[in-house]
């Protein structure tokens, strides 16, 4: 993998920061608030071209900062210590790990492919599993730092036709909750789970689709700088988890506690909500391989979840 850009002396007073995901969406945005707080960012995703981009922005909100860019996958485990290893190298310490990266497939699961739904899977629990093996690795030998796994509000209420998301989340949870729980013994390492609902980003556009109509984000959609700004606070104030939406905490309430009525209701609800009236023939999106041509910070939603533009009569 090709690590590329500026990097600062080892040693720098300055705070770094390893954003996983950065090429676009929540990602991108996080690297950019971080770097406008003068954090030194290390970037990386899959797609080198809009790592570059987001990288470009990044010096654009911090003219002084230092940034550097890093190719790699989160299915595959000796880039994620490639990335660490380089990260040390060029900055000297890394103080935070943001994992943001993640796939969306859309279908029943039975009309799934079992191939693109195992590496959905791989990829939004498998990947934060090994980004988190390692990370917790290099600050156990530093004595400090912060993990910041994204889960989603999908991650703590079950819905229709997103099985493969749905079930990667749910697994984070778990997962996060467990690493919080185990590192007690370390009072300077912190572990904090981000649960954002619906987000403007490209995520929606890139995701994999077997429901034949094309997905979106259910409103009431947050831009992705709300959520990037939840990160910032987070690394000067650490949160086990920190949800960003504000209809999250009465979803996830009818859920627990009124399982019999949620179930009724939910159905619908995705149909009208997280689908829009657009068709949309069979595809993996970016499952399997990165989409680098329309990786940005920004989808194509308004806050009521609708498209910008005129949606298709139904």
């Amino acid at each position: 993998m090709s690590p590329d850009g500026r990097g600062s002396s080892a040693g720098s007073a300055t705070r770094t920061a390893v954003v996983i995901g950065a090429s676009s969406g929540i990602g991108r945005a996080t690297a950019i608030a971080l770097a406008a707080e003068g954090w030194s960012v290390v970037l990386a995703a899959r797609s080198r071209q809009s790592l570059e981009s987001a990288a470009a922005e990044c010096r654009s909100a911090a003219p002084l900062g230092e940034f550097s860019v890093f190719e790699m996958d989160v299915t595959d485990p000796p880039t994620v210590q490639a990335l660490l290893d380089d990260a040390i190298a060029r900055h000297g310490h890394v103080d935070a790990v943001v994992h943001t990266a993640a796939v969306i497939g859309y279908g029943k699961f039975e009309d799934v492919p079992a191939a693109e739904f195992e590496r959905a899977v791989v990829t939004n629990l498998l990947g934060s599993a090994t980004v988190a093996r390692a990370t917790l690795a290099v600050f156990r030998t530093a004595g400090r730092g912060h993990l910041v796994l994204f889960g989603s509000l999908l991650g703590k209420i079950a819905v229709p036709f997103m099985s493969p998301y749905v079930v990667g989340k749910w697994g984070v949870q778990a997962l996060a909750r467990t690493l919080q729980i185990e590192t007690r013994d370390a009072k300077d390492i912190d572990v904090s789970l981000v649960s954002p609902g619906g987000v403007d980003t490209p995520a929606y556009l890139h995701a994999a689709n077997r429901a034949g109509r094309e997905g979106r984000p259910p409103p009431p959609v947050d831009p992705p700088e709300k959520v990037a700004r939840a990160v910032v606070r987070l690394m000067d104030h650490p949160r086990r988890d920190r949800s960003v939406g504000i209809a999250n905490g009465a979803i996830v309430t009818g859920f627990r506690f009124l399982p019999a009525v949620f179930d009724l209701a939910v159905t619908p609800l995705v149909k009208v909500a997280a689908l829009s009236r657009r068709s949309m023939a069979p595809h993996s999106g970016n499952v399997f391989e990165a989409l680098p041509g329309s990786d940005t910070t920004h989808g194509v939603w308004n806050r009521a979840g609708l498209r910008r533009e005129q949606e298709p009569p139904s």
